[in-house]
């Protein structure tokens, strides 16, 4: 199979899943759940659907138990509509990208108030020792730039 085919199969699956969560799946336990993603197994045998859910944790917890009771009316749903020799096997998946986005972006604010607090600390910071720390070459009494002493003119003091 083309990996194109499976790709477009694996958005129609995400819409047929979207649509049949809208309209027709009818369970209490559903809560408000968004489609994310859908992927198919090169074989077109296999898909996992992954999805995401407004709430808390149990609320999370009753959704996951909803698709499952479901799966068999999708699954059936996604045969009907694609018009494959063989359904592909649903698998539901909670997608945890809008969570580690989340944590990233915290992540990334901490950073910026230490990268700030850092840059004020620094703007009144002055050197622990001398202004040029590095030692310049030192001159013999008489000796002239050019002339051969010392390599590079350093003194052996």
């Amino acid at each position: 199979m083309s990996e194109a085919r499976a790709h477009r199969l694996a958005d129609r699956v995400r819409e047929i899943v979207a649509e049949m969560l809208e309209r027709r799946v009818k369970d209490p336990r559903l809560g408000f759940v968004t489609v994310t993603d859908a992927r198919l197994t090169g074989d077109l045998r296999d898909a996992t659907v992954y999805y995401t859910v407004y709430g808390s944790a149990e609320e999370r917890a009753e959704t996951a138990a909803a698709l499952e009771s479901a799966k068999g009316l999708i699954r059936s749903e996604v045969g009907r509509q694609t018009g494959l020799r063989h359904t592909p096997s649903l698998t539901f998946a909670l997608d945890t990208v809008p969570e580690d986005a989340r944590h990233i972006d915290q992540l990334l604010e901490k950073a910026r108030i230490a990268d700030a607090e850092l840059e004020r600390v620094r703007a009144d910071a002055r050197p622990a020792g001398d202004a040029d720390p590095y030692r310049s070459p030192r001159r013999e009494v008489g000796e002239t730039e050019g002339e051969e002493g010392d390599e590079a003119g350093y003194s052996a003091s």
